[in-house]
């Protein structure tokens, strides 16, 4: 017997996810840290549990943890979604010449 009350709600899809976290801005630079090329990866497995490869700006950034928290809160907080695990990754190093967005390199003079 079935419950009527059970839902089966569909998994966001990884361009869903992405999208949700153009929400999500670096705090010093206040800018989108899709838009300045952070984000490396986003997938959602069959268990709905999403993972997020990012890097900072910097390996020194002072803002790692915090940003980890407000990617996992805001992920966390969609529907489909059952866990989130953000890693931090090196390779390649950020260069915002190459992974900003046409908007964020004119914002920041980089032409």
């Amino acid at each position: 017997m079935t419950d009527a009350n059970t839902e089966t709600v569909t998994p966001p899809t990884d361009e869903e996810l992405r999208e949700a976290l153009r929400g999500v801005e670096d705090p010093e630079l206040h800018m989108s840290i899709v838009d300045l090329g952070l984000v490396y990866g986003v997938e959602i497995d069959e268990d709905q549990r999403v993972t997020v490869d990012m890097t900072l700006t910097s390996p020194a950034c002072p803002v790692g943890p915090m940003l980890q928290g407000l990617i996992f809160h805001k992920l966390q907080q969609m529907e489909g979604v059952e866990d989130v695990e953000v890693n931090l990754v090196w390779n390649p190093p950020w260069d915002p010449r190459t992974m900003a967005s046409d908007d964020i390199k004119i914002a920041l003079g980089i032409w």
